[in-house]
C-alpha cells in the first residue's frame, strides 16, 4: 500500500493593528538582548514560543488568531506591550554615549567590523561558538553605545550544525536548511529601492552575491549570499555551511567575506574610517582596498601603508588550527591576476602571507598583521602569547615590545544576566544600566540581604533544572534508554533538589580545553559525587567540530562515564549546546569549571557569563581569569607551566582541581547558618558579581577598542590621507630605504664606559653609529636603565634618548647623553638603535632594532 503524502500548510494570522509593533520588534535583533521583548511572545503562547525555538518571526506566522484577539482584551499584556514599545523607541532615540564624541564623530566616522560568524541569538543560527558570540556581543555593545558601526558577514544556508548524541556517545552532525524567511533579515536595497547585488571574480568566473541586512538596535549587519540561480553550482554552495567543506571552499568563503564585503560597502556608498578584521578570515579585504588605492594612482607600497593605517586586527586563538593556511598553488589559482591589478609580482603578493617554517603556504593571520597597524589579543596572557607567536613579523623586536597589544574580552550584560537579577536590580538600583562601568557603584550588591540573594540563586537553579531535565529526558528516551534509567538520570534535577551543588562545563570540545581532566582520578571523583550528605552533580555540554576526531572522542568518553552505574544521574552530558542552553547553564549552576592547557585559553568568556550571575569560577589561571581572579570571587588552579611534562602536568592540575572541590568548595557550600543558606558562599558569590560586572562587560570591551584602537586608527589614517595621501607615499618610500640599508647599520661605543661612579658624578655616554646611508633623523638611539631580578632578568626603569651631535654629513654619526643618576646601588643599562619616522603608527612597526 502506498504511503500517503503529508503536505504542510501554514495558516498565518492577521496581526491586529493595535499589536503591529510586534512585527517591528520581531525584525530587530534588539530582541536578542532584551528579555522583556522576548517575554511578550512568551506570554502570548508559551508552548509555541518553545516549539519555534524562540524565533519571533516564525512565532508571528504561527500564533493563533484567537490568541492575538484575546491579547487585545488582556490589560496586563497590553500594558507590558506598550511599555516595551516605549522602551524600544527611547533606546532608538538615544544618541552616542557621552565621552566618545571627541574620539569618533557619528557624522563622519564609521567602523566596519568584519567577521565570519555572528552569534546574536539561537533563532539566527549563523554562528558556531565563542568567536561568533563574541562578535554578536561586540555588535550589541556598539549598539548600546550608539557607535557609528556596521558589521559584515556571510549568510549561511545551513549555518554550522545542530548536534545530537546517540546512545553510544557518538556526536551526530545535522545540517538543516535555514529558511531566510524565518530570519530577522531583509534584502539590502539601494537609494532607488532596488535589491543590492555585487560581483566578484573567482578563478576567472564571475560570481554574483546578494546582500541582506539585519537591524540590531542602532547598527546594521550586512550579510552576503552566493546561493543564486545564476551562479555555477559550486559557487552557489560557497555560503552553505559555516566552516564547512575543504580548503578550496574556505578560501572562497574568505574571498567573499573580505573582497565581497569591501565591494558591498562601496556599493552602499558607505565610507569606513576604521576597518576591524575580527580574526584572519576577512583579511583579503586588505587586497581589495589596496587595489582601489592603486586604481586611483598610488603605488602598492604607499597603498598598503594607507590601508593598514586605518585597520585593526584581532586574533582570537593561540591554537594553530585557528589560523587559516592555504597552499601556495591554491592561493595563486585565485589571485594570480590580482597581483597585476596591484602592480606587483605574484611572489610579492604571496609574501604578505609568508610564515616562517612553511614557505609554501599563505597564512591569513600573517596577511592580517601586515595589512593592519593596530593588533590585539583578547586577554593579557593571550596578548603576550600572540606577541611571541607572531614575532616573525617584527623579527628584531622582543615580544614584550612588538606592536601586538590586548583587549580582554567581555560579555553583553543584558544578554546573559538572568531575568531574575534584572528584576531585582530594577527594584533596588533603578539606574544600574547607566553604571555598568562604575566599579564603586556595584558595591551596592552588598546591600542585598544575603537570604534574598541566595533565594535568587536557588530560583535560577530551579529554572535550569526544569530546562535541563526536559532536554536530558528527551535525549535519552530518543536513544532508547529505559524509563527507570531515565528517572535515575534526572533524579537530581528536581526543585526539591536545589540544595545539590551543581558544577558546569559547557564549551567547545577541543583537546586543549581538557574536558575530561576531572576524570583523571575516577574513584576519587565517584566518592565526591556519591556523598548523600553533600550531593553534587556535574553537567557537560558542547560541540566538537565535525572534522575534530579527538574532540569527538572527548564527548564519547564523557558519555561513557555518565552511563556508568556510579555516575548515573551524577554526570549529565547534554546535546545541542546553543545560546538558549548556554543562558540557562551560566545562570543556574553553582560552579563553572574551566581547565584549559595554559596558556592556550585566549579568553574564555563563558566563565564571565557565569560570574556576572553569581556563579563561582573554578578555573586554571589562564585567559580572562588570570586577570579577573582576586582571591575572593572564586577559586584558581595554578598552571604547572607549559615546559613541564604534559602527563605529569595534567595529573598535578587534576589533583589540585579535586582538592579545591573536596576541601574548599564542598565545605563552604554546605556550611549553612540557622536560616539555611551558606554565608561564606553568598559572600564569595557577591564578590564575583561586584568584580566582574564593571570589568568584564562588552561595553567595557568596546570602550577599550574605541580608546586604544578605533580612535588612534582613525587619526593615523587621516594623517596618511592628507594632501592626496602624500604622507603615505613618504612613509612607504622611507620604509623602502630603511629595508634596503638596515643590514649595513651598526654602532659601537665612542669611548670606554666606567664600571663605577660616585653618586654625585655625571655619566656620559657617546655612541658611534654607522648608518650606511641613513641619516641621524632616521634613527633613535636609546639607553635603557634598569635592575636585575632574582632570575637575572633585566627590568626596565627608565629609558633615555641619546642626541645626535652636530657634524658634517657622514655615514658615521655620534649620539651622546649625560645623566645625573638619582639613585645609588647596582644598576644595569642597555643601548639600542632602531629606525624611526614621525608617521609610524608604532615605533617598532618596521621590526628593525640592534643592540650595542
Amino acid at each position: 500500500m502506498k504511503t500517503a503524502t503529508k503536505f504542510s500548510l501554514e495558516v498565518q494570522p492577521v496581526l491586529p493593528k493595535r499589536l503591529s509593533g510586534l512585527e517591528e520588534l520581531a525584525n530587530d535583533l534588539y530582541y536578542s538582548w532584551d528579555r522583556q521583548v522576548r517575554n511578550l511572545f512568551f506570554r502570548l503562547d508559551r508552548e509555541l514560543w518553545e516549539s519555534c525555538r524562540h524565533n519571533p518571526k516564525v512565532f508571528l506566522r504561527r500564533v493563533s488568531q484567537q490568541r492575538l484577539e484575546k491579547a487585545l482584551e488582556d490589560r496586563g499584556f497590553l500594558e507590558a506591550y506598550h511599555q516595551q514599545l516605549s522602551v524600544y523607541n527611547t533606546y532608538h532615540r538615544e544618541g552616542m554615549r557621552t565621552g566618545i564624541e571627541h574620539i569618533l564623530d557619528p557624522k563622519t566616522d564609521l567602523i566596519a567590523y568584519f567577521c565570519a560568524e555572528f552569534g546574536f541569538h539561537e533563532s539566527f543560527p549563523i554562528y558556531s561558538g565563542g568567536l561568533g558570540i563574541l562578535a554578536g556581543d561586540h555588535c550589541k555593545a556598539a549598539s548600546d553605545l550608539a557607535l557609528p558601526f556596521v558589521a559584515i558577514g556571510l549568510l549561511y544556508r545551513k549555518g554550522y550544525f545542530t548536534q545530537t548524541i546517540d546512545k553510544y556517545g557518538k556526536q551526530l552532525a545535522h545540517y538543516p536548511t535555514i529558511r531566510f524567511d524565518d530570519l530577522p533579515i531583509t534584502p539590502t536595497r539601494d537609494s532607488h529601492g532596488k535589491e543590492v547585488y555585487i560581483k566578484i571574480e573567482l578563478s576567472g568566473r564571475e560570481v554574483r552575491l546578494k546582500a541582506w541586512q539585519a537591524k540590531a538596535g542602532h547598527i546594521r549587519l550586512y550579510l552576503l549570499d552566493s546561493d543564486l540561480a545564476e551562479n555555477h553550482e559550486q559557487d552557489r554552495s560557497i555560503t552553505y555551511q559555516l566552516y564547512g567543506g575543504d580548503n578550496s571552499t574556505r578560501i572562497k568563503q574568505e574571498i567573499v567575506l573580505g573582497i565581497g564585503g569591501v565591494k558591498l560597502l562601496r556599493e552602499l556608498g558607505l565610507k569606513p574610517t576604521v576597518w576591524h578584521i575580527n580574526e584572519g578570515h576577512a583579511a583579503f579585504q586588505v587586497f581589495e582596498r589596496c587595489r582601489e588605492a592603486v586604481s586611483m594612482g598610488m603605488n602598492f607600497d604607499a597603498a598598503i601603508e594607507l590601508i593598514a593605517s586605518g585597520t585593526v586586527f584581532t586574533t582570537h586563538t593561540p591554537v594553530p588550527a585557528g589560523h587559516d593556511v592555504f597552499d601556495k598553488a591554491l592561493f595563486l589559482s585565485f589571485f594570480h591576476n590580482y597581483s597585476e591589478n596591484l602592480g606587483i609580482g605574484e611572489e610579492q603578493l604571496f609574501s604578505l602571507g609568508n610564515f616562517p617554517g612553511d614557505e609554501d603556504s599563505f597564512n591569513m593571520t600573517a596577511l592580517a598583521l601586515r595589512g593592519s597597524r593596530f593588533h590585539n589579543g583578547v586577554s593579557r596572557i593571550h596578548g603576550s602569547v600572540a606577541s611571541k607567536m607572531q614575532s616573525y613579523v617584527w623579527s628584531q623586536i622582543s615580544s614584550e615590545e612588538n606592536p601586538i597589544s590586548y583587549v580582554t574580552n567581555g560579555v553583553h550584560l543584558s544578554t546573559f544576566l538572568a531575568r531574575e537579577w534584572v528584576n531585582l536590580f530594577d527594584m533596588r538600583f533603578s539606574d544600574w544600566r547607566n553604571e555598568l562601568l562604575n566599579e564603586q557603584y556595584w558595591q551596592h550588591i552588598d546591600e542585598i540581604p544575603d537570604i534574598r540573594f541566595w533565594s535568587v540563586r536557588q530560583e535560577l537553579k530551579t529554572v535550569m533544572f526544569r530546562y535541563v531535565s526536559s532536554k536530558a529526558s528527551f535525549q535519552h528516551r530518543r536513544n532508547g534508554v529505559n524509563e527507570n534509567a531515565v528517572a535515575r538520570i534526572i533524579s537530581h534535577l528536581q526543585a526539591s533538589e536545589s540544595d545539590t551543588l551543581v558544577l558546569g562545563f559547557a564549551r567547545r570540545f577541543a583537546t586543549y580545553k581538557r574536558a575530561t581532566l576531572l576524570f583523571s582520578y575516577p574513584q576519587r571523583l565517584a566518592r565526591i559525587l556519591s556523598n548523600p550528605e553533600h550531593p553534587v552533580i556535574l553537567i557537560f555540554a558542547g560541540k566538537a567540530h565535525p572534522n575534530d576526531q579527538p574532540g569527538q572522542q572527548l564527548i564519547q568518553q564523557i558519555h561513557d562515564f555518565s552511563m556508568r552505574p556510579e555516575f548515573l544521574g551524577k554526570i549529565l552530558l547534554l546535546e545541542g549546546h546553543d545560546l538558549a542552553l548556554s543562558r540557562k547553564l551560566v545562570a543556574g549552576v553553582d560552579v563553572w569549571i574551566n581547565n584549559p592547557e595554559h596558556p592556550l585559553e585566549a579568553s574564555g568568556t563563558s566563565g564571565e557569563k557565569a560570574g556576572i550571575n553569581g556563579v563561582l569560577n573554578l578555573s586554571v589561571l589562564d585567559g580572562w581569569w588570570a586577570e579577573g581572579f582576586n582571591g575572593e570571587n572564586g577559586w584558581a588552579i595554578t598552571p604547572q607551566g607549559s615546559d613541564s611534562d604534559a602527563v605529569q602536568r595534567d595529573k598535578e592540575e587534576a589533583k589540585e582541581l579535586l582538592d579545591i572541590l573536596e576541601y574548599e568548595i564542598l565545605p563552604e557550600y554546605f556550611d549553612r547558618d540557622h536560616q539555611g543558606y551558606p554565608p561564606r558562599w553568598v559572600k564569595r558569590s557577591k564578590a564575583s558579581m561586584k568584580s566582574l560586572i564593571p570589568h568584564y562587560s562588552a561595553q567595557r570591551m568596546v570602550m577599550d577598542y574605541v580608546h586604544k584602537f578605533y580612535g588612534p586608527a582613525k587619526n593615523q589614517h587621516k594623517r596618511l590621507l592628507d594632501h592626496q595621501a602624500r604622507p603615505a607615499a613618504e612613509l612607504a618610500q622611507w620604509k623602502k630605504k630603511v629595508r634596503e640599508l638596515w643590514s649595513g647599520v651598526s654602532m659601537q661605543l665612542a669611548h670606554e664606559i666606567p664600571t663605577e661612579i660616585k653618586y654625585d658624578e655625571i655619566l656620559s655616554l657617546n655612541v658611534l653609529a654607522f648608518l650606511n646611508g641613513l641619516s641621524h633623523d632616521d634613527v633613535v638611539v636609546e639607553c635603557l636603565f634598569g635592575q636585575e631580578d632574582e632570575h637575572g632578568r633585566f627590568k626596565l626603569n627608565k629609558c633615555h634618548k641619546l642626541s645626535p651631535e652636530q657634524q658634517e654629513e657622514s655615514d658615521q654619526e655620534t649620539f651622546s647623553m649625560t645623566l645625573n643618576l638619582d639613585s645609588a646601588g647596582m644598576q644595569y643599562y642597555k643601548i639600542r638603535m632602531y629606525p624611526y619616522h614621525s608617521l609610524l603608527s608604532h615605533p617598532f612597526e618596521l621590526g628593525f632594532l640592534i643592540w650595542l
